[in-house]
């Protein structure tokens, strides 16, 4: 394995001056620059990480904190995080947290570390005060996610008002007996929450009353949607909802698979709106009515911001990039 002398004697140059080279020394010609990186191909020489890491260097990494990889919205938005930071000449450290606590803490020690240069969490399972004191590590950034009253930076379009206006859509439509699907407790604070109290305020404003009994909590996934139906199906015909609002597409389309598969008419009998706009959402047998959330503008200004913080530059962007839009299709 070469070593920094090999390189130096390669280039013809003294070990100082390559040195000084890796730690980015600004008073490099550009000829002493162009020796030491034909040398370093030639020899196919790596700097060590870990030295670079301990004297501060960049390791122009950022980390991306996501529930899931199988979730579909994540997997597009992290396509969209990639992309951006790839653009900028950073890579990018996915993780999962699985909805625990203790994976997500060890994410956060990726910028104690110094193996990352700051971190995008796109889903939070900590208190506040756990993630906040990481800060001084490195920048963190919400994506798509908030905790109340924190000092972190965040990046989300507003859900809560694009929930309201979904089920101000529904009622507008007939619609009285409205289910409603969150991946939270329907709490109003914590996980969800923003989208909870866009569907309360809609439901009061609409003078409709929230059952308990179609209020379905924890759901995440097509199997999810699917145990949901189920859980519908075993309902007295009367009470049954005449409409759903699932949290994502994904359990949307569990449902539609598991109620169309029972012979429940939708929208006829049971309508099924999905929030995200994944491409899933076209390819149903029922095409589904849902909220088009801006997965690309979310993964592109996240990156751009935080390494705004990183290089410790400003930043700003505009809002209406980051704005929800209803997309009418069969299924409602």
């Amino acid at each position: 394995m070469a070593t920094i002398k090999d390189v130096a004697e390669k280039a013809g140059l003294s070990v100082t001056t390559v040195s000084r080279f890796l730690n980015n020394h600004p008073y490099i010609s550009e000829d002493k620059k162009e020796k030491i990186l034909a040398a370093m191909k030639e020899l196919d020489y790596e700097p060590s990480t870990v030295a670079q890491q301990m004297r501060g260097v960049k390791t122009h990494r950022i980390g991306v904190l996501i529930s899931r990889i199988t979730n579909p919205f994540f997997a597009s938005l992290v396509d969209a995080l990639e992309v951006t930071a790839r653009k900028n000449g950073y890579s990018v450290l996915i993780v999962q947290n699985h909805d625990s606590a203790g994976e997500e803490e060890s994410c956060l020690d990726l910028l104690k570390k110094k193996i990352i240069d700051g971190l995008i969490l796109c889903a939070v399972e900590n208190d506040k005060e756990v993630i906040e004191q990481y800060q001084k590590y490195g920048p963190i950034l919400l994506c798509n996610t908030s905790i109340d009253d924190t000092s972190l930076p965040v990046v989300r379009m507003n859900d809560e008002l694009a929930t309201y206006n979904a089920v101000s859509w529904l009622l507008s439509k007939g619609y009285k007996q409205i289910a409603y699907s969150t991946g939270g407790t329907f709490q109003q604070k914590g996980h969800g929450s923003r989208r909870n109290r866009g569907f309360i305020a809609a439901m009061q404003a609409g003078q409709q009353a929230i059952k308990d009994n179609l209020v379905f909590r924890n759901v995440h996934t097509w199997r999810d949607g699917q145990r949901l139906a189920e859980q519908i199906l075993l309902m007295d015909k009367n009470e049954r909802p005449d409409a759903i609002f699932a949290g994502s597409d994904e359990v949307a389309c569990g449902l539609i698979s598991a109620l169309s598969a029972k012979g429940v008419s939708i929208p006829g009998e049971i309508a099924v709106m999905g929030f995200d706009n994944l491409p899933v959402a076209e390819m149903v047998h029922i095409p589904l009515t849902t909220v088009s959330q801006p997965i690309e503008q979310l993964g592109r200004i996240s990156v751009e911001r935080l390494l705004a913080l990183i290089n410790h530059t400003q930043y700003r962007y505009d809002e209406e990039d980051l704005k929800s839009e209803l997309v009418i299709r069969a299924s409602a």
